[in-house]
């Protein structure tokens, strides 16, 4: 998708298995399951989540993110990859809570997020760096369902991603469809 397109509608996901914590991932897979560096932190009601990844590349502008957790997600998690910038928020409230009506399981931001009382409330997996009260500039910026980086592992569309109070870890849907 080029940089300034408009999501697609949903598209059916792949079956996500159900969650598995992610200490007993790592012991199963070893160094074929990607992990992500500490330094997440949890601010939705749920802390314990997982499903398929769903990718946005954008750095201080969160009209993609506005936009995708607007339609269905069917169980899925969008992965933010905000270049780690501490500068502004790239979720608040309003954006959070159309994701919880949308169905999506959690959302991970390398970045910022903001109303951070008002997500502790909400039934979604949050996992961010920090909080600042300065939301983004919409500049209608973005990239989606490209490969992304966070801190120590690389999440491609399709990933099924696992998130718990020790982490997040990767694995491909081949891995996954392996998992009872």
């Amino acid at each position: 998708m080029t940089e300034n397109q408009t999501p697609s509608p949903a598209t059916a996901p792949a079956t996500a298995p159900a969650f598995i914590p992610t200490c007993d991932l790592f012991d199963r897979f070893k160094d074929d399951a990607r992990y992500v560096l500490p330094g997440f932190r949890d601010f939705g009601a749920v802390t314990r989540f997982s499903g398929e990844a769903v990718t946005v590349k954008c750095v201080e502008d969160n009209s993609r993110v506005k936009e995708l957790l607007a339609t269905p997600g069917a169980g899925r998690v969008l992965v933010v990859d905000g270049a780690g910038s501490l500068r502004c928020a790239l979720m608040g409230d309003m954006i959070a809570a159309s994701a919880v009506k949308q169905g999506w399981a959690g959302v991970v931001i390398w970045g910022c997020v903001r109303d951070v009382a008002e997500l502790a409330v909400l039934p979604l997996g949050i996992k961010a760096l920090a909080a600042i009260p300065r939301a983004s500039t919409r500049r209608d910026q973005g990239l989606v369902d490209v490969p992304v980086e966070l801190p120590g592992a690389a999440v491609r569309p399709g990933d099924i991603l696992f998130a718990d109070e020790d982490g997040i870890v990767l694995l491909t849907a081949e891995q996954a469809a392996g998992l009872k």
